[in-house]
């Protein structure tokens, strides 16, 4: 069981990678809305998948918060809010 979330993702041109031994394609994310967490089990998920969506929900807030008003971005806080392993 589970859940599929979608981004849009464009393929950058090639950039070099630190430790690489040849530049690769990159993946920039187009799509900056938060996951809703209520679908979200984070005990199921190992560090780097809890990180990975920490830091998504970083952006999105960055990014996206100086575009709303006070009763929005009190949405987007709750939104984007960190989880750890045993958050609710």
């Amino acid at each position: 069981m589970g859940i599929h979330v979608e981004n849009l993702i464009l393929v950058a041109e090639p950039a070099a990678i630190a430790g690489g031994e040849r530049p690769m394609l990159g993946f920039e994310t187009l799509t900056l809305v938060p996951i809703d967490l209520r679908l979200v089990e984070p005990a199921l998920l190992d560090q780097g998948e809890r990180d990975w969506l920490n830091a998504y929900h970083e952006r999105v807030h960055r990014e996206i918060s100086p575009f709303l008003n006070e009763a929005e971005r009190r949405w987007l806080d709750q939104a984007c809010r960190s989880i750890g392993e045993n958050s609710p």
